[in-house]
């Protein structure tokens, strides 16, 4: 990357630093904003940068990751307005993480793998989470992350610490362990255990992708865009059809769902 490139970076996000504090102090709307409201924001805008990566929208994505950036600096300003640190300190911070973490680059170890790299990665975080205090191997996983998600890093964390299925028959053994107890929880108008236990299997497979080397969002989100498509082809063959869906038995709707299936798959 060449020098003019680097001051040309610098001066596009410092104007756009200063835009934020600019409209912090001459915006009624912003000068509202706190971390609190601005937590959901956040989340909304990843969500929308990650449809974006997902369908490969380039002009969607720039504007996307301008948004989250303009997010991220709102809640750093507000931050730096509270004395908590400053811009510069943060991206310091952000900087040396890397760096640290990176030792096979910025430092004297070698790997000679990406899964090399990322074992190193986990090892120097692992070693920080100790330095900061935490005693669980499950400290540090935020709870409010997707509960999706946080269950499967509850998994990986535990699978670290040396606890974890063997393979993944054992966990869809656990989740039908867990099926049986719902069904007796239901059988006993239970609803409270019935709660209980369906959580219990969905943790189980929360984490059972990771067995078959996928991650639980993408094998969700994939089963949710399927899942979209083949209602979507269902609702156009009733209208074509002029049937009611909430006025068809069990066996009229199993008929239409698995005509959508074989259409779907057909066209593939």
């Amino acid at each position: 990357m060449s020098s003019a490139h680097d001051e040309s970076t610098a001066a596009c996000f410092s104007r756009l630093v200063e835009t934020v504090r600019d409209l912090r102090e001459r915006c009624a709307w912003d000068r509202e904003q706190t971390l609190d409201k601005l937590a959901q924001g956040l989340v909304e805008e990843a969500y929308e940068t990650l449809a974006a990566v997902e369908d490969s929208d380039a002009s969607e994505l720039e504007s996307e990751f301008g948004d989250l950036i303009v997010q991220v600096l709102f809640g750093a300003v507000i931050a730096s307005e509270r004395g908590w640190f400053t811009i510069a300190e943060l991206l310091t911070a952000a900087r040396d993480k890397l760096v640290r973490r990176h030792p096979h680059v910025y430092g004297e170890m070698s790997t000679e793998s990406s899964a090399e790299a990322l074992a190193t990665w986990e090892s120097v975080k692992r070693a920080e989470r100790e330095r900061a205090g935490h005693v669980s191997a499950l400290d540090g996983i935020a709870r409010s992350l997707p509960a999706l998600i946080r269950a499967e890093k509850l998994g990986m964390r535990s699978r670290d610490a040396g606890f974890d299925w063997r393979n993944l028959h054992q966990v869809i053994a656990k989740v039908r362990e867990e099926l049986d107890e719902i069904e007796a929880a239901v059988a006993q108008g239970n609803n409270a255990a019935a709660a209980d236990e369906l959580g219990d299997a969905l943790l189980a497979l929360a984490n059972a992708p990771r067995f078959i080397d996928r991650d639980a969002e993408s094998t969700l989100r994939a089963a949710c865009e399927k899942y979209a498509r083949r209602f979507r082809h269902l609702e156009a063959s009733a209208r074509v059809r002029n049937l009611d869906l909430k006025a068809m038995d069990d066996a009229q709707l199993d008929a239409l769902w698995n005509d959508a299936k074989r259409a779907l798959d057909k066209a593939r």
